[in-house]
């Protein structure tokens, strides 16, 4: 990995869309996910993906919807290189500046460059624009003690040993917002700044953990929301009796046991948990089956997975503060069921 280089070059894709005349990038989304990703090419070089984070992300944002024209040359200071499921990435730090067009005679002499090698401009190398990020889990787990880490979206492909015993499959939320409710005296109450609200109605959402392995490591999987009604292929209502909150263990249930065994394509968050307890428990976003093609041009957005990822953010977020992790001194307590037991 090498740090704190300067990357010059021309944008393939802003945030997962084409460079067009209309192309006007949404600051108060990027500036919540607080990350941007953009695709960019070096003279004839390969095209590279470059992660930009935090001021980064949001001094490219605001700057690329100032130009009357839309730019088509960027300039970004002191970024890191690295490689991620094969492919070079670009990740932004701190102290990284941007700058675009005629803001620099870096920048003017690219433009200048670019305007006379128009064929430059107009090649895709596809491969590598539409790859997803693939990883192995090892690679998850090195990836998450690097230093310069952040909350990202991956994909992997494993296999499912066992159901994590010991805990509740699912738990009652707020209908609105998705956070677990408390009992008050005579109704459920929301204790959210969101929604602060007695009386809601309280849904089940999933809360369940498996197990999973490929040829390089295992790990745990949290299943959050809609992504554990897609394994399962069952809401969470339907699991039977399992949001015990007391000592008493409720068995796995039948929609959780018959995954046992099968392979699927997952796409997995990379949490602040992660980063900061180094916790082996991954939140699951979404399964894939595992003849999935790429993900298209016009689909990728600003995470290495996007546009599913995003879609379910919110429910991801709100149901992280009620999961149990499971880390490394967990995995060998941890009390697990194989299928028959």
């Amino acid at each position: 990995m090498i740090n704190g280089i300067d990357v010059v070059g021309h944008m393939k894709l802003v945030d997962g869309q084409s460079i067009n005349k209309s192309l006007v990038l949404d600051e108060v989304e990027i500036a919540k996910a607080r990350r941007l990703l953009v695709h960019i090419q070096s003279h004839d070089g390969p095209v590279m993906k470059l992660y930009l984070w935090d001021q980064a992300a949001r001094d490219l944002c605001k700057k690329f919807n100032s130009y009357e024209n839309t730019p088509t040359v960027l300039l970004v200071t002191t970024v890191n290189t690295k490689t991620l499921g094969g492919t070079l990435a670009l990740t932004s730090m701190s102290s990284s500046r941007v700058f675009m067009n005629y803001d620099v005679q870096p920048t003017i002499d690219y433009f200048g460059w670019l305007g006379s090698n128009p064929a430059i401009a107009e090649q895709v190398n596809a491969e590598v624009v539409t790859k997803r990020e693939s990883m192995t889990i090892g690679d998850f787990f090195s990836y998450i003690k690097e230093e310069s880490a952040k909350e990202a979206f991956f994909e992997c492909t494993a296999t499912i040993d066992d159901v994590v015993h010991g805990s509740a499959w699912y738990y009652i939320a707020c209908s609105g917002c998705h956070t677990k409710v408390t009992k008050g005296p005579t109704s459920l109450i929301c204790t959210t700044n969101k929604c602060g609200k007695v009386n809601v109605d309280g849904v089940a959402q999933y809360r369940s953990k498996i197990s999973v392995y490929d040829n390089s490591e295992q790990a745990f999987f949290v299943l959050l929301g809609d992504a554990g009604r897609e394994l399962t292929g069952k809401p969470a209502s339907e699991l039977g009796n399992g949001n015990q909150e007391d000592d008493h263990e409720a068995p796995v249930p039948e929609a959780l046991i018959s995954t046992i065994g099968q392979r699927h394509k997952f796409c997995v968050k990379v949490t602040e948990h992660n980063l900061s307890s180094k916790t082996r428990s991954l939140t699951l976003t979404k399964t894939l089956p595992l003849d999935t093609q790429p993900a298209t041009v016009s689909s990728e957005g600003n995470n290495t997975t996007a546009t599913s990822e995003e879609t379910s953010k919110s429910r991801v977020d709100s149901a992280e503060g009620s999961k149990r992790t499971c880390d490394s001194d967990e995995i060998e307590e941890a009390k697990r069921h194989k299928c028959g037991n």
